[in-house]
């Protein structure tokens, strides 16, 4: 069997010129990144303000296995597939970090016939967009620590510096001093921003430290947004590749989900949906985490109107989490008030009588569900997915977002840890009480939640499997982002700089003289 690099570099490529004549995009609105890449310019979007919008599809998933379930293979694949029966559509992705492709999961822009290409670019560093969220970042740090060195004028208590230094790499040895890139504020401000005045406000929103009286400092009051929005200028427009058949595709931003808010950028969202007829898009895993932060936060900033949700299973994350999670996930989204399509993503060793058993056991659930074999054929492996999506989309049903902004964030977190974790409850600790009180002091009672918590469980405990019940979510703490926009909450253990596996997939990785890559998957 071919791997995914050796299938993706047999393709042949249009020229991003056709991509983007292909989708609308006019020539004076791209910049070129050689011949397979393209940065849109931000007036794009504003010439196409007053367009018709297009029907935003989500992808999400059940509580996926280590290997992750193929979430973004059939996003892909399902953009590909909508094509085949005739429609137009754009994918929205995140752009892979360097810390899982070089960690367990190796490559992440799809597999098979549906990827996003060119992949070896799009995996490594595509137009250094991540490099450059770094780069604003440590940019802010080296500033707020100058700052003090140059005599501290904004007197900044230095026990209470809250803002760590990035990078974009797995390295354990680093925790306590570094975060993920992915899990920066500023990635998520990029992804939130819909112009360069609002990134720039946001930026200057960012809280560094507090000051000896307990009062916020602020970038803007070290006067750092400027410079971070001049490093960020070229990253906040939107990259443009192709899938392996030629349908177009964004690949802008790259928050986690388990530790951020998972959705690709809001602009490359905006944008696609005023130049196609449909939109597919992913939240990082599963509906609990990568799908609820879609729903409360990207979409109510985006004032998004999602007309429904694919939700991938497999095989293999059935036998770890039964059929009891597959309809927990399904009760979720059906929480935010969308059609549900359950897409059961195959894999090579899957038999017909394990597939048809699982279409059984899902329609029980009173989703429609099919198998899709994007993998092995392209989007002539999804067209059933892709009409059945179409059919769900008819019923014309209205999102509506999980709780209110107006509600107390306690609230909120109680809420998603009932509703949608399915907890009996929420056990807070001494720091989480205290900052819950910071944060009503701080003015951001109304803001909305993002929580941190593993993927592995609906729960807070990697090893609680399936659709637990009767358990209790422990908040340990939260921490304002004030220019995201969001409350962060750490629930149960959870790093923000991950560490690499015993044998990460960067020791299968390398290049010849040629310049032909291997073992990116």
């Amino acid at each position: 069997m071919q791997t995914d690099i050796e299938i993706a570099q047999q393709a042949k490529l249009k020229t991003i010129n056709e991509i983007a004549g292909g989708a609308g995009i006019n020539r004076n609105d791209i910049e070129l990144h050689g011949c397979f890449k393209a940065k849109i310019n931000l007036d794009a979007l504003k010439k196409r303000k007053k367009n018709r919008s297009g029907k935003l599809i989500l992808v999400t998933a059940m509580t996926p296995t280590p290997k992750g379930e193929g979430k973004t293979t059939t996003t892909i694949g399902l953009a590909q597939a909508l094509r085949k029966i005739g429609k137009k559509s754009i994918v929205c992705v995140r752009e892979p970090s360097l810390g899982p492709v070089m960690g367990m999961k190796g490559g992440a822009a799809g597999g098979g016939f549906s990827q996003v290409l060119p992949m070896e670019d799009i995996n490594l560093h595509l137009t250094s967009d991540i490099h450059m969220v770094t780069s604003a970042h440590n940019l802010l740090a080296a500033m707020l620590y100058n700052h003090i060195f140059q005599g501290n004028e904004l007197q900044i208590d230095e026990q209470r510096i809250v803002w760590r230094r990035v990078m974009d790499m797995n390295d354990r040895s680093l925790r306590g001093q570094f975060d993920i890139t992915a899990s920066s504020e500023v990635m998520a401000i990029l992804c939130l921003s819909t112009s360069v005045t609002d990134l720039k406000d946001r930026l200057g929103r960012i809280i560094v430290a507090y000051d000896k009286s307990g009062k916020p400092v602020r970038s803007a009051d070290l006067k750092a947004q400027g410079a971070m929005a001049l490093l960020l200028w070229d990253a906040l427009k939107p990259t443009l590749v192709q899938t392996i058949e030629g349908t177009p595709a964004f690949i802008h931003g790259g928050p986690f989900a388990n530790i951020a808010h998972g959705c690709s950028s809001l602009v490359a969202t905006q944008l696609a949906l005023k130049l196609a007829d449909y939109v597919v898009t992913e939240a990082g895993f599963a509906s609990d985490l990568g799908a609820e932060k879609f729903f409360d936060i990207k979409c109510r900033v985006g004032n998004l109107a999602p007309a429904a949700a694919v939700l991938v299973v497999t095989k293999q994350a059935i036998e770890r989490h039964g059929y009891e999670n597959v309809a927990k996930h399904v009760e979720n989204l059906h929480q935010f008030n969308v059609p549900v399509v359950i897409a059961i993503n195959k894999k090579e060793d899957d038999t017909q009588d394990e597939l048809v058993k699982i279409i059984e056991e899902c329609g029980r659930l009173h989703v429609p569900a099919v198998v899709s074999d994007v993998w092995a054929l392209g989007g002539e492996g999804g067209k059933e997915l892709a009409k059945m999506v179409i059919k769900a989309i008819d019923k014309k049903i209205s999102y509506k977002p999980l709780y209110r902004l107006e509600q107390p964030v306690k609230e909120k977190i109680e809420k998603i840890a009932r509703e949608i974790y399915g907890a009996a409850g929420v056990d807070w600790t001494d720091r989480a009480l205290s900052d819950l009180e910071f944060v009503k002091q701080l003015g951001m009672d109304h803001f909305p939640v993002c929580i941190a918590k593993t993927q592995y469980s609906l729960s807070d405990n990697p090893k609680l499997f399936g659709a637990p019940k009767d358990f209790m979510i422990t908040i340990k703490e939260l921490k304002p982002s004030a220019g995201a926009g969001f409350i962060v909450v750490f629930a149960g253990d959870i790093m923000t700089m991950p560490g690499l596996p015993k044998h990460p997939a960067a020791e299968n990785m390398d290049i010849d003289e040629e310049g032909k890559i291997v073992g990116l998957f």
